[in-house]
């Protein structure tokens, strides 16, 4: 009787971890076109509503933590580093540094995979002091009794130049870049942001419009105010841009209405119009 042996090798190759370079869903389980989260004073968790999430929840996780909330995850390679996830933070207070001074109120973080995927993303946010560089995910124990806000755009690399014009206008202080030189000087307006060159010929006070990436994705109006432009302090007066004023303390507004807080030791405020399909914010 003749035995046949049929020897099967299983060979176990590593999954390939893809690089997160865009937007989060809530739970951080999967890429967003764009997300907004308010954290409200002294929790440690907050409201969030996202593109694939169009109605306002309690964010799965904890904002504190690096793992099972929309930001932690869209921040995972700020955090630690990866060859597809490269990016340039800025704030005017930034970790690990104490007495810096900028005339600029401006904080967040522009990401992108530098590979030839297109893939990128904006992160505007409230908090001094975060995210760390290249180092453990640290929320500041300090700013959970302060109310803040966080906003995501997930965008086309193609719109990190015109980011970029928009920030240039309003001087911020980066505090770190590791966006290869090949993206960087492909990019005249990233190049002299990057570069510390803030030169820039009036109006001192510009729009820009970006889009998300998705199809049809949708519109956000960036608005740049210099520190000598000739308009007042309240920007969007000036500009007769109606808005509903909301107390972020108290409740979260609708999506038609404005987000408004002015938060303790800033001198700014935020305000994020969602009308159906676009977002409109300042920042200065």
């Amino acid at each position: 009787m003749e035995s046949k042996w049929i020897i099967i090798f299983l060979l176990i190759l590593p999954n390939p971890v893809t690089a997160t370079s865009q937007c989060q869903t809530p739970n951080g389980g999967g890429n967003d076109d764009w997300a907004i989260l308010y954290k409200a004073a002294g929790q440690n968790t907050g409201k969030i509503i996202t593109a694939t999430n169009q109605a306002w929840q309690t964010s799965p996780g904890q904002i504190t933590l690096n793992n099972g909330n929309s930001f932690g995850k869209a921040l995972e390679h700020v955090a630690v580093a990866d060859r597809n996830a490269k990016f340039v933070a800025y704030n005017n207070k930034p970790p690990n540094a104490v007495g810096v001074q900028t005339n600029s109120n401006s904080k967040g973080i522009l990401i992108m995979d530098p590979e030839p995927t297109d893939s990128a993303a904006w992160i505007i946010h409230t908090v001094p002091g975060f995210p760390k560089a290249l180092q453990a995910y640290t929320f500041p124990a300090e700013e959970i009794a302060k109310g803040h806000l966080f906003v995501c755009l997930t965008i086309k690399e193609e719109q990190l130049d015109v980011i970029a014009h928009a920030l240039r206008i309003v001087r911020p202080l980066v505090y770190h870049h590791d966006i290869p030189a090949t993206e960087v000087n492909s990019r005249p307006n990233l190049k002299n942001l990057l570069n510390g060159d803030s030169s820039v010929l009036p109006p001192l006070t510009i729009s820009n419009d970006i889009k998300t990436a998705a199809s049809p994705g949708i519109k956000a109006t960036v608005f740049s105010k210099g520190e000598k432009s000739g308009y007042g302090k309240n920007f969007f007066d000036d500009l007769k841009v109606h808005y509903c004023k909301v107390a972020m303390k108290t409740r979260v507004a609708s999506i038609q209405c404005v987000f408004q807080s002015k938060f303790e030791n800033f001198r700014f405020t935020i305000q994020i119009i969602i009308e159906n399909i676009s977002i409109k914010f300042l920042f200065h």
